[in-house]
């Protein structure tokens, strides 16, 4: 097997062609303020269908949603996010600290 005849079949799939497209967009379309880094589109891609779709990429309503989705979001995409300077470590820390307390509020309440 060629290495083009192990790339094509990953290119027939709808969620890259998808993906790929919101990337060339996103280029095309997107100023500077709202340039999010091809790493951080791809290892968020699926987070994004699955929450901000609605939302064009790079786009302030888009960052707004992610951030407000942010305890759901993949280990890979806030990796990513923190790599590319959108959020900080502390920040990804203090939110899930947050997000522990409420749930140990709620069980304690329940009981």
């Amino acid at each position: 097997m060629t290495p083009s005849t192990l790339i094509a079949p990953v290119f027939k799939s709808t969620t890259v062609r998808a993906v790929l497209a919101a990337v060339v967009a996103s280029s095309a379309f997107g100023g500077a303020a709202n340039a999010v880094s091809l790493g951080v589109k791809l290892a968020c891609a699926s987070d994004y269908y699955s929450y901000c779709s609605q939302h064009g990429v790079g786009s302030p309503a888009v960052r707004s949603c992610m951030r407000a989705n942010g305890p759901k979001l993949s280990n890979r995409c806030i990796n990513a996010l923190i790599g590319a300077g959108e959020v900080s470590r502390g920040e990804v820390e203090r939110r899930r600290a947050a997000v522990a307390r409420s749930a140990a509020s709620r069980t304690a309440s329940a009981n």
